[in-house]
């Protein structure tokens, strides 16, 4: 779909590059989104209720974050990409396989948190560069709070 005719100071390549980074992103956000409602409806064993209800906040913010990167997606003039096809070709967060147990779901949680901070910081540059600060503000949102969460979650490894 081309790009609608918007005029933020931003040229148009600019933009497109700008919005196919954040739809990397919305996949990755949405993919981890997912993953962590899973385990939140299949962890077991001694620290079920501590780990139930952290997946549950985490997934609650996520749900929130997919809308917030979708709506800077089309403030850009692009399509945010909306469907299981589309997030599977963009994501860089392995789906899991099976049930794992509740350190296999932490271990694999950490490391779905850590790519959203990657992918998030490997568009910071051109955001940066295109004094795009509404985008760069969402991205030091989100690597903000998915470090904090990948934190968290390590350490319920230790």
């Amino acid at each position: 779909m081309a790009a609608a005719n918007v005029n933020i100071g931003i040229e148009d390549k600019t933009r497109q590059e700008i919005a196919d980074g954040l739809s990397r992103l919305l996949a990755d956000t949405y993919t981890l989104y997912l993953k962590t409602h899973n385990f939140h409806w299949n962890v077991t064993g001694p620290m079920f209720n501590t780990l139930h209800l952290m997946f549950e906040t985490q997934y609650t913010e996520l749900a929130l974050a997919v809308d917030l990167i979708a709506e800077r997606i089309r403030a850009l003039g692009f399509p945010a990409p909306g469907t299981y096809a589309e997030y599977a070709k963009l994501t860089s967060i392995p789906e899991p396989t099976g049930v794992p147990k509740a350190t296999e779901m932490l271990q694999q949680l950490v490391e779905g948190q850590e790519s959203v901070v990657r992918t998030a910081r490997s568009i910071f540059a051109i955001t940066d560069e295109a004094h795009d600060e509404p985008t760069a503000d969402l991205l030091t949102q989100r690597m903000q709070l998915h470090e904090k969460n990948a934190w968290m979650l390590r350490s319920m490894l230790e």
